[in-house]
């Protein structure tokens, strides 16, 4: 019975330190230095590789995908330059249905009757998923791009990760015209095409609160763009 309040004590510091690990980090860190929007650098430790070309169906571009080269060790994870390497992926995309998904650094365009290549941003990046509105451009000839991707280090960690805020970005099918849509501090929730009013519309969550995650506390806010327009700008609406 004496044993009996230490393994008390035991198990209220195994609590403990599980509730500490618990805790969320802040997707947000606010302080004098938000004023710089982006990340200047990017990792020197980073091997770069591009995937073959990619053409959408019905356009006129070719799309190569560029990210890290991965490296993989015992145990599954992933490091860059060891020695004790057992196996690499050269792949860095994978293309769905009208969609290319990924951890992707950036992508180079490629008219089809051309040699250039042209970056679609100078900026680091971490872009998950690119998808062409094959539907907009049958109907429309507008053939349009949407990016759900990573472009501010909002956290502060010196990297670009998926700790960060998504954002939602929208380009020419060329990489032209590259346009952020969501707020800046704003995490993208979904967004999803709406084919008959040719509009896409968007979710994204404020830190209204301003304690660096993202609670039910905070505020939903919804906006669409017209993808006709010539310039996309964001109309805000209130659903509920």
């Amino acid at each position: 019975m004496k044993a009996l309040p230490i393994v008390l004590i035991n198990i209220a510091i195994l609590l403990l330190v599980s509730c500490k690990k618990e805790v969320e980090k802040p997707k947000v860190i606010y302080n004098s230095t938000n004023n710089d929007k982006s990340m200047t650098k990017i990792d020197s430790t980073q091997i770069a590789i591009a995937d073959l070309p990619i053409q959408m169906e019905g356009t006129n571009y070719l799309i190569h995908p560029v990210g890290d080269l991965r490296v993989y060790e015992k145990g599954t994870k992933v490091k860059y330059g060891s020695s004790s390497v057992i196996d690499l992926s050269f792949t860095v995309s994978n293309l769905g249905d009208d969609e290319i998904t990924g951890y992707l650094q950036n992508l180079k365009f490629q008219k089809i009757d051309s040699d250039s290549i042209k970056s679609l941003t100078d900026k680091p990046a971490l872009i998950l998923t690119v998808t062409y509105l094959k539907a907009i451009a049958d109907k429309t000839n507008k053939q349009i791009l949407v990016y759900t991707m990573y472009d501010v280090d909002t956290n502060k960690d010196g990297k670009l990760d998926t700790s960060d805020i998504k954002s939602l970005y929208l380009s020419d099918i060329s990489g032209e015209n590259f346009t952020k849509i969501s707020a800046d501090f704003q995490e993208l929730i979904d967004w999803n095409l709406i084919e008959s009013k040719n509009r896409l519309y968007f979710r994204t969550v404020e830190d209204t609160n301003k304690n660096g995650q993202f609670d039910k506390n905070d505020v939903v806010q919804y906006g669409y763009i017209n993808l006709l327009a010539k310039d996309w700008e964001v109309v805000n609406y209130e659903p509920i």
